[in-house]
């Protein structure tokens, strides 16, 4: 399997070297988290051989016996140095009963820096505080991006990687298959997966085909603002009755799994969050075209799903901006600065440019502000708003 270096997840792990949290991965199902892991170890090894690294793959069947708290916490301490900086890597930890206690007697003795990756039906974001006592740092992991995907497939031309990057998405394990159908079954693989293990057996839902429902409406409305009770409602006129407290349930599992991303409303006069109606954004667009098709796909949403995981990937806060009656497609913020986004399709018609710039316009601070959309053109500029187009910017 070919491999490549992800130093925007490895150089996090490096800045946060002997900190005292417990450090845990996150990320959708087959993003890397483990290749990660490997990686880190490898930096760990190379750079202070003198160092103890302790490296346990509770997946591997000659790890069985560590399956077991009581084993797996005397073989950690039995393993640990005196005098050495001792770093406790577990991959898959979740599969040892009882881990929590474990972990956290680890913490609490202060002997190891501690890192973990697990499965996500165990170990989501909105659990870990709760796991570990609130001592944890989280690192966010996603699948490919662009860029990862040229240094996947190197001499690539930019605008005929980019069409092929947008039809099968960012999930490496997906490259494997030289077939399309076997890179579609791979990734609808990994979405049932997810589906029934980090969520219907993970929450002992009863209504399987509800959540599968929603998530495919979800998929084919990325972009769309919505809110609970408009969800309910749409998925009721379709045959599938529910109410808002059970759609706002499962769009909280949904999202806990890494499948979505919740998109909050943003007040760009009165610098304020809104709770009015939020955008949900598919972690990887490969899952779409996998589970529902290529029908009916509107690639300006699905541009802008692309740029606003872009966008989290790069570690900004993301929002969407309201401006009186206008909308922008993103308010990103990060260290303090705001950068306003619009995303299109196809600006070529003046018609169109009007609609995308005409919101930027209206905003009167003085922070940059942006059109990305399929130009295939060098970067422009009209009236301080850059033009850029999204192959160029993802690749960037």
């Amino acid at each position: 399997m070919k491999l490549i270096e992800r130093p925007l997840y490895l150089n996090r792990l490096k800045s946060v070297i002997g900190t005292p949290d417990i450090k845990v991965i996150t990320g959708v199902r087959r993003s890397g988290k483990s290749k990660l892991m490997d990686a880190f170890y490898q930096y760990l090894t190379q750079e202070d051989p003198s160092s103890n690294v302790i490296r346990i793959k509770l997946n591997l069947k000659e790890n069985e016996a560590l399956l077991d708290a009581e084993h797996l916490y005397q073989y950690v301490e039995s393993a640990y140095v005196s005098g050495r900086e001792n770093t406790l890597l577990i991959d898959e930890v979740q599969l040892c009963a009882g881990f929590e206690k474990i972990i956290n007697s680890f913490y609490e003795e202060e002997k190891f820096d501690i890192y973990l990756t697990g499965s996500n039906a165990f170990l989501q974001s909105s659990d870990l505080a709760t796991l570990f006592g609130g001592r944890v740092f989280e690192i966010a992991m996603y699948p490919f991006s662009f860029r990862e995907y040229l240094d996947y497939y190197p001499g690539l031309d930019v605008d005929d990687a980019f069409d092929a990057f947008t039809a099968i998405g960012g999930m490496s394990g997906a490259y494997l298959y030289r077939n399309r159908q076997d890179q579609l079954n791979y990734l609808r693989n990994v979405y049932q997966t997810t589906i029934l293990r980090d969520i219907v057996e993970r929450y002992r839902l009863n209504n399987e085909d509800l959540l599968r429902h929603l998530a495919e409406y979800l998929m084919d409305t990325v972009g769309n603002r919505t809110s609970y009770r408009k969800l309910a409602n749409t998925l009721t006129s379709r045959s599938y009755a529910t109410n808002d407290k059970t759609v706002a349930s499962y769009l909280t599992y949904l999202c806990r799994s890494f499948l979505f991303y919740p998109v909050r409303p943003y007040n760009i006069k009165e610098k304020r969050y809104l709770e009015s109606d939020t955008k949900y954004y598919l972690s990887d667009l490969g899952f779409r075209f996998a589970v529902i098709g290529t029908k009916d796909a509107d690639y300006g949403h699905l541009y802008e799903n692309m740029v606003a995981m872009e966008l989290l990937r790069r570690g900004y806060e993301v929002y969407v901006g309201k401006l009186y009656d206008k909308e922008v497609d993103f308010v990103a913020i990060k260290d303090g600065e705001k950068t306003y986004i619009q995303v299109s399709d196809d600006i070529s018609r003046e018609e169109t440019f009007q609609r995308e710039i005409t919101p930027l316009l209206a905003i009167r601070d003085a922070y940059p502000k942006m059109i990305i959309a399929r130009t295939k053109h060098p970067e422009a500029q009209k009236e301080g708003v850059r033009i850029v187009d999204i192959a160029r910017w993802l690749r960037s």
